[in-house]
């Protein structure tokens, strides 16, 4: 395999390599990566001459997929600017591609947007804050993360109401906190850095007024509740004595005969890629529904399911969703990755990112040679509301994640060489932040023109679906 940072990949030489550099040698490696490209390079951001169409860019992603759910896609996105960035995921890898990049290479998450943190359980059912998408996870370089996060936060900012220079300090609070977490998991041994996670208990220092830590204790105690079990209540009835997911189109539709029988026939496909102990587990489980969900806002018009299983009886659910793989964004922006099959890509990269990962993640090839891959639908799943946080709580939102990436990062990328690329000054903070607020100009103008082509009909667009 040949990526950004070599033919060794985004984990480096191997123990049985006869090449393993110490810690000195990794740190010079870091800081010679400041010569090919001076953190200060990470600031602004100038459209090229020849920068592709954003709205060509979203047609392009949508051709393979499902036409009739597109207008759901488009009519979510033009909803705002921080809806749009969420659902562009390929127009910012495109413009990240126009710029130099250093060169260490780690897994990408390849979306961190704020909105793709959040909270989740461990097999333990310990409630854990971490990244928690991974569609468009690749190996390429560490700061297209940090670029995508802080951008996301200038752009919320600004949605808040907050000013340009709030904006700049929150966005600059999530660098800094990537390069000081770096920095710490750089002095840790292996075991240390990879065992590192983050409790979700870490939210509520965050929070200052008694109003808002009200708030954030109700959200972690929603999380809580997420489980199959509550979904059971929400997303299905029972008609004819026989429980079925409910239909609420077209974002929840009951899955034609062709594609339940298709789930049935591909579910031990999936079953072969876990674990021999969690195979076990599976098998207690039965087949009872499927139906065809809409989620997120870039995903839309992806082709995804949600899965309902019993257990010890009906009152023992397991709900499983479904999802379609494609090509990750970067793709076509870096040399290839490790994985042929992107349902592959997206587990693999998952339970290298994530502290602790869902036990039923697994992968398959479905019908006309489509990709997916398996998990969990709910496992105390939560997400912070952003859209109502103060300057002050955003930049401690912002620099939290700015940790959970870092800490992420460190699981497959050389946190020594990516830590003495950073530094120890502010230099790379700065820059990143000054990158941030300029794009979040370009994302404003993307949206506008997005905005355009629905009301010039170009683009079809269902609002508030």
């Amino acid at each position: 395999m040949t990526t950004a940072s070599g033919p060794t990949g985004p984990t480096g030489p191997g123990p049985g390599s006869s090449a393993h550099p110490g810690p000195a040698d990794r740190a010079a490696r870091g800081r010679a990566a400041r010569k090919r490209v001076p953190r200060t390079a990470h600031a602004g951001w100038l459209a090229p001459v020849d920068r592709q169409d954003p709205v060509a860019v979203l047609e392009k992603q949508g051709r393979d997929r499902l036409p009739e759910l597109l207008p759901i896609r488009y009519g979510r996105m033009a909803a705002s600017p921080f809806a749009f960035l969420r659902g562009a995921a390929a127009v910012f890898a495109a413009d990240l591609a126009t710029r130099p990049h250093t060169g260490l290479t780690v897994q990408l998450c390849g979306d961190a947007h704020l909105l793709n943190f959040g909270l989740y359980a461990s097999p333990e059912r310990a409630l854990l804050f971490d990244l928690n998408d991974f569609d468009e996870t690749f190996p390429g370089p560490f700061e297209w993360d940090v670029e995508r996060l802080a951008a996301s936060v200038a752009v919320a900012a600004r949605e808040n109401g907050h000013t340009d220079a709030k904006a700049h300090r929150a966005a600059l609070e999530s660098a800094a906190a990537y390069r000081t977490a770096m920095r710490r998991l750089a002095r840790m041994g292996e075991l240390d850095a990879w065992y590192e996670r983050i409790e979700a208990d870490r939210l509520l220092p965050l929070v200052r007024s008694a109003r808002r830590r009200r708030r954030v204790e109700a959200s972690l105690t929603r999380a809580r509740r997420h489980t199959s079990l509550q979904a059971l209540d929400k997303l299905t009835e029972v008609v004819d004595g026989r429980r079925r997911i409910v239909h609420d189109p077209p974002l929840l539709e009951p899955a034609g005969a062709p594609d339940a029988a298709a789930l049935r026939k591909i579910f031990s496909d999936y079953r072969s890629t876990l674990a021999e102990e969690r195979r076990l587990l599976l098998d207690r489980y039965r087949f009872v529904d499927a139906a065809r969900k809409v989620v997120g806002v870039g995903s839309v018009g992806t082709r995804c399911f949600i899965v309902l299983l019993a257990g010890r009886d009906l009152d023992d659910p397991l709900f499983l969703q479904v999802k379609e793989a494609g090509a990750a964004v970067l793709e076509e922006h870096l040399p290839s990755g490790p994985y042929d099959h992107p349902g592959h890509r997206v587990v693999a990269g998952q339970r290298l990112l994530q502290a602790a990962a869902d036990i039923f993640l697994g992968w398959m090839t479905g019908p006309q040679g489509r990709a997916y891959y398996w998990r969990q639908l709910r496992d105390m799943k939560g997400s912070a509301d952003v859209a109502g946080m103060s300057p002050a709580e955003l930049r401690a939102y912002a620099a939290l994640c700015g940790t959970a990436l870092a800490r992420a990062h460190a699981r497959s990328g050389d946190r020594i060489a990516i830590a003495a690329y950073l530094g120890g000054a502010d230099t790379f903070d700065r820059a990143v932040a000054d990158f941030a607020l300029a794009y979040a100009d370009q994302t404003a103008a993307d949206h506008t023109a997005l905005g355009a082509a629905v009301a010039a009909g170009v683009i079809p667009a269902a609002p508030d679906v």
